[in-house]
């Protein structure tokens, strides 16, 4: 079993167990012992499993259950690869416990994603809002897990920020490996195809929200001339056709769009004050671009330029109100291919087991009522502030 042990650090917490993180290898013939031996110390609210659906997540789950007590949730879907303990893994199943003594959790599944019933989310989420009675004497936050095949994030993001507004959200889009393959939504043992899972966390623990974006906007703009919303594709830039005139833009060769380089020149979409990332994740057969995110004609998009990936990363945990016991992240897989080009996974690796990171790759990451690209988000959990 690879990470098996928490951090070296987490024994500090002080009274109660901390969250913990392990990763094992996705052809263990032990897996479910393995998870349930590192998890049982702490009775467990809650388990979130992130992986390969070939692992057998549902098996996994309803064993899991069965070794923990049925006290315990376990959650899971699939992933681009993984963090553990040691930073950057792939061909594992990483579990992440959050300890019954400090935690409580909801879960509520948003189903039939693809057809955007906006409407009855937000009955159930209002519902399933009110049903949990949040300790207003606690830290809560809200995780989201979509199924990134449906391409709906942008409508579920809003919907949910408008259905309770004012929680802190973080998540990250789930599909399988760098193929891009169907996601696998899983609770309690029960697959939940084309959902999008939603959890509601209450912690004594101090919470804050993270995110960092490596990218910068240059003076290179172009304005989406023709584009399909709904399967988030750019027909034409500038009145040309979309991948052409993004190579122009980015200096590149037609022939040498590749989701390497598209990692490396990504294209923002201005919000507000803040630059989001609307990243590529391939040219289509008629040349156009196919976003992971939502796109519009008239959006003016400006190229990106990439800047430090890990000094600004470190600045950013850094400048926590504490060191994290854990930090639940969602890193897109575009920045690790960046990383794995760079020859940086040993130097990103380094920082993530740092400052305690464990979650997955994704597809798209959620924060504060948007969906973003090529962005790590997160929740730092945090000892609680002294008295």
């Amino acid at each position: 079993m690879s990470g098996a042990a928490p951090w070296p650090e987490a024994a500090r917490a002080g009274a109660g167990a901390p969250p913990l993180a392990v990763s094992v290898p996705a052809e263990a013939t032990d897996m479910a012992a393995s998870i349930a031996r590192a998890m049982a110390p702490l009775d467990p609210a809650l388990v979130l499993l992130f992986g390969t659906p070939g692992c057998g997540m549902p098996e996994l789950g309803i064993e899991l259950r069965r070794r923990l007590g049925a006290d315990c949730r376990v959650v899971g879907c699939s992933s681009a690869g993984e963090i553990g303990p040691r930073g950057y893994c792939a061909a594992t199943v990483t579990a992440v416990g959050l300890p019954s003594a400090s935690f409580r959790i909801g879960i509520c599944v948003l189903r039939d994603q693809a057809l955007v019933p906006a409407s009855e989310w937000m009955a159930v989420l209002r519902r399933f809002h009110a049903d949990f009675r949040p300790d207003l004497r606690r830290s809560v936050f809200g995780v989201l897990l979509p199924d990134a095949h449906a391409r709906q994030e942008d409508v579920l993001t809003a919907t949910l920020d408008a259905a309770i507004p004012g929680l802190p959200v973080v998540g990250g889009s789930s599909a399988e490996g760098i193929l891009f393959a169907p996601s696998c939504q899983m609770v309690d043992g029960m697959i939940h195809s084309g959902a999008a899972l939603f959890l509601l966390v209450e912690t004594d623990l101090a919470v804050s929200e993270v995110l960092f974006s490596h990218f910068s906007p240059t003076d290179r703009r172009a304005v989406v001339t023709a584009a399909d919303p709904h399967n988030r594709i750019i027909l034409e830039l500038n009145a040309e056709p979309a991948a052409q005139e993004y190579a122009r833009l980015a200096g590149l060769r037609p022939d040498a769009l590749t989701p390497t380089e598209f990692a490396r020149h990504p294209l923002l979409l201005r919000t507000g004050k803040r630059h989001h990332v609307r990243a590529i994740r391939a040219v289509t057969p008629e040349g156009g671009l196919q976003l992971m995110s939502g796109t519009e004609p008239g959006h003016i998009l400006t190229l990106g330029r990439a800047m430090d990936m890990t000094r600004g990363f470190a600045e950013m945990m850094d400048a926590l109100p504490r060191p994290p016991l854990m930090v639940l992240g969602f890193d897109c897989i575009l920045r690790r291919l960046a990383l794995e080009r760079a020859g940086m996974i040993p130097q990103m690796s380094e920082l993530l087991a740092r400052y305690r990171v464990a979650g997955f790759n994704t597809y798209g990451e959620q924060h504060s009522g948007m969906h973003v690209n090529q962005t790590f988000v997160g929740m730092a959990l945090m000892p609680p502030e002294p008295g």
